[in-house]
């Protein structure tokens, strides 16, 4: 981490009238930087009552997507255009469209995660956090939920709706990597430390967890806990976000990245200070989305705005 590239950066920001957006996945020194850190529905709600003229999000493509569609009158960057999703990529707009056929009244609810062009073609636009709120309002029984078929069986078991997931079997590359061995080991590592783990992880995970939650709601759950220590069952950059949150507290990785790979997103770790200070400085990687797809997409995300203001 540079003190350098971080004094550099928020001069930059001053000069531009810009904001950077930091996931809670994102390196300790990116979310330092940044004006406002969460998960990815929170972070387009910033997005949507900033009076900045240059927005930075500091995460993958689709959260930029999302940003830019939300804010057409607004220069969005994103600091790497390749730092995609594996969830993201695994829906295409035709696998849509063929299961919209097969299912012509069921509601489409996706996963934030997806491209713009596939959430122009959801009713519904739902996080980890909003997911369950939003199905259970829903006078459907059959709902089409994508991508990501971990979150799918945990919406399926908290509503008992008939979820269809679109893909079968789309996954996180972190996540889909834990095993109920891992939580095994780290229970045995970790004695008496409440184990919080995301919905996208497999459904022995969460059997197997003492909470279960959005980025965001682990932080709120660890600092109204009475308990000090915490395993935590998602990607590694969220321990940063924990610690800046709940400095008071500690928090262990269920893997660390010297003990498995799949414990640091790829793509997350793409987005580094030194690519933020490059794309503000020059103004580099300019997210555009057809204003067409934008209002369609803009649209279902304001429909979920509506169930959740309820």
């Amino acid at each position: 981490m540079s003190v350098e590239l971080i004094k550099e950066i928020k001069q930059l920001k001053k000069e531009k009238n810009a904001i950077i957006l930091g996931h809670n996945y994102m390196d300790y020194g990116v979310q330092l930087v940044s004006d406002f850190t969460g998960d990815s529905y929170d972070l387009a709600v910033k997005a949507m009552k900033t009076n900045a003229d240059i927005i930075v999000f500091a995460g993958v493509y689709f959260m930029a997507e999302q940003a830019a569609a939300l804010n057409p009158e607004k220069l969005v960057l994103s600091p790497d255009p390749n730092a995609g999703c594996t969830l993201s990529d695994s829906l295409d707009v035709e696998t849509l469209k063929e299961f919209k056929k097969m299912y012509p009244k069921a509601p489409v609810v996706l996963y934030i995660n997806t491209s713009i062009a596939a959430k122009a073609m959801a009713d519904y636009i739902v996080t980890s956090s909003t997911a369950v709120k939003v199905v259970s309002s829903l006078d459907d029984d059959v709902i089409l939920f994508g991508p990501d078929a971990n979150l799918a069986n945990y919406v399926q078991r908290k509503t008992g709706k008939n979820i269809v997931k679109v893909p079968p079997n789309g996954r996180c590359l972190v996540h889909a990597s834990y095993t109920r061995q891992l939580v095994d080991i780290a229970r045995k590592k970790y004695k008496g430390a409440l184990l919080m783990a995301h919905p996208e992880s497999p459904l022995e995970i969460l059997e197997a967890s003492d909470f279960v939650g959005s980025t965001n709601q682990m932080i709120d759950f660890a600092k109204k806990s009475p308990l000090k220590e915490f395993i935590v069952a998602t990607e590694i950059g969220m321990i940063n976000a924990l610690q800046i949150n709940v400095p008071e507290k500690k928090f262990y990785p269920l893997v660390t990245t010297e003990t498995c790979s799949c414990a640091r997103c790829p793509y997350m770790a793409m987005v580094t200070l030194r690519k933020i200070r490059d794309s503000l400085m020059e103004g580099k990687h300019i997210v555009k989305v057809d204003p067409e797809v934008a209002e369609r997409a803009k649209r279902a995300f304001e429909n979920t705005m509506k169930i959740l203001e309820k």
